[in-house]
């Protein structure tokens, strides 16, 4: 957890406010394996991180109710009895979403006052929106003594991001948000929505994220068209997800399929039992298997689903050409965003500086480079 951001809010919500207010504490998160499994009831291997959104919040006796987004320095006054979808809202919709989804559970909510900043890179796959959506549950369930389980909480965020962002997301990011755990990933069943916390070990390999810094148009649209194709394919099998389906299963529709909605399916097969031998790797601390479950994660991606970019295809090639890494892929929904990448600990400053060069030198532009450690889900702090 950052302090600074912590103190950030704190400060800044006194000021304006001119109240004492809770704090809390959401993290962003990596996934180290697992990605497009979730909506398809699948494994995925996520973990919070030490990056994340603060918010101070505290009861108004005012009329409407105020969130200040310091990183913006915004302030949005709204009327708590009539919320609904802004047009392109942005940060607006993820709160509105969480209080809007709280009412429609005939949950009644006061008017409050609100700051919140982060420090998760926007467009890097860190979700700093389930962050954003967690920390605003997680807060007005403390301030108005709700009784939520962190459980439904999370299952608010996930309709706050269908229903008010337009993104018809899995559960991973919310979950993981919520239920980190320090220094450890969880191996996350999307369809029973539990976890199984294992402490992981990379031994002298640190964990490295490069932001590509694009994001290209397309993210949105093709995730909800990806997501359409496996709920055609599972239907067509008649199973409730492609988590039922083994490779066999698929090979029996695949002259009913066009070769790339196969390879979609395909993927996310494939993936599902990547994750599984990733933690089975993961348990004996063997990392070089885990590096080569990365590679063989992004060329699916890749390839096969068709979620990569140029920019991310050059850094997951330009790490594996580099001594020390192991292995890399991209992470989050795709089209722009950050790689994951293991790098041995000696080799970490030359790599984040060769990387950096090489980057700039074929695409004119900088990439950023940050390192994360596992940390612990949503919560209440204090100064």
């Amino acid at each position: 957890m950052s302090k600074k951001i912590v103190k950030k809010v704190y400060s800044k919500f006194k000021n304006y406010f001119k109240s004492e207010p809770l704090l809390v504490f959401a993290p962003g998160r990596i996934n180290l394996i697992g990605e497009h499994t979730d909506y398809n009831d699948g494994y995925a291997f996520p973990a919070a991180i030490n990056k994340g959104i603060a918010v101070a919040i505290a009861k108004s006796h005012a009329s409407v109710s105020k969130v200040g987004a310091l990183d913006k320095d915004e302030l949005y006054e709204f009327d708590i009895n009539e919320v609904k979808p802004l047009e392109n809202g942005g940060w607006r919709n993820y709160v509105l979403g969480v209080i809007g989804e709280m009412q429609n559970l005939g949950i009644i909510l006061n008017n409050f006052n609100m700051v919140f900043s982060g420090n998760i890179p926007g467009g890097a796959g860190m979700s700093s929106s389930a962050a954003l959506e967690n920390s605003v549950a997680f807060a007005l369930n403390e301030l108005f003594d709700l009784k939520l389980s962190k459980k439904q909480m999370i299952l608010i965020s996930q309709k706050a991001e269908h229903n008010y962002a337009g993104v018809n997301c899995g559960i991973m990011d919310q979950y993981t948000s919520m239920f980190g755990e320090k220094k450890s990933a969880l191996l996350l069943d999307c369809r029973s929505i539990t976890s199984e916390a294992f402490k992981v070990d990379f031994k002298n390999y640190k964990l490295v994220l490069i932001n590509t810094n694009v994001k290209h148009d397309l993210s949105e649209s093709a995730y909800n068209d990806r997501r359409a194709v496996c709920e055609k394919v599972s239907e067509m099998l008649k199973v409730t997800a492609l988590r039922d389906v083994s490779e066999d299963d698929l090979s029996k529709i695949k002259d009913e399929l066009s070769e790339a909605d196969y390879q979609k399916a395909l993927y996310v097969i494939q993936e599902n039992h990547r994750v599984l031998e990733f933690i089975e790797a993961a348990k004996n601390s063997d990392v070089k298997t885990m590096g080569q479950l990365l590679y063989a994660s992004h060329k699916g991606l890749s390839k096969q689903y068709k979620v990569s970019c140029e920019e991310l295809d050059f850094l997951v090639d330009f790490a594996r050409s580099t001594k020390g890494v192991v292995g890399a892929r991209m992470m989050g929904g795709g089209f722009g965003g950050c790689t994951i990448n293991l790098v041995r600990e000696d080799v970490v400053d030359h790599f984040k500086k060769s990387v950096s060069k090489a980057f700039k030198k074929e695409f004119k532009n900088n990439c950023s480079i940050y390192m994360v450690k596992l940390s612990q889900g949503t919560r209440l702090v204090s100064i």
